[in-house]
């Protein structure tokens, strides 16, 4: 189930779409990261979340996504549409 729900997510992810319009992230914090590892918790500071329900957008770039792999079972990812201008 967890890799099919991966699987389904990375491919829909894609950098960029024909009009012109830029793709981000909206990654949520849904889950604690106490009893999470060490690196589970630097990534999900890395994606700059503090606490939970706290919400940022990122890049759409293939750093961002394997950082969101990683934490997939801790955070709630969206993908939203941002014009460039």
């Amino acid at each position: 189930m967890m890799f099919w729900r991966i699987t389904m997510l990375l491919q829909s992810l894609s950098p960029k779409t024909k009009d012109s319009k830029m793709k981000q992230l909206k990654v949520t914090l849904r889950r604690s990261v106490i009893g999470s590892t060490e690196k589970q918790r630097a990534t999900v500071k890395g994606l700059g979340l503090r606490r939970i329900n706290h919400t940022r957008f990122l890049k759409n770039t293939p750093a961002n996504r394997g950082m969101v792999k990683k934490v997939l079972h801790l955070i709630d990812v969206e993908e939203v549409e941002v014009s460039d201008s």
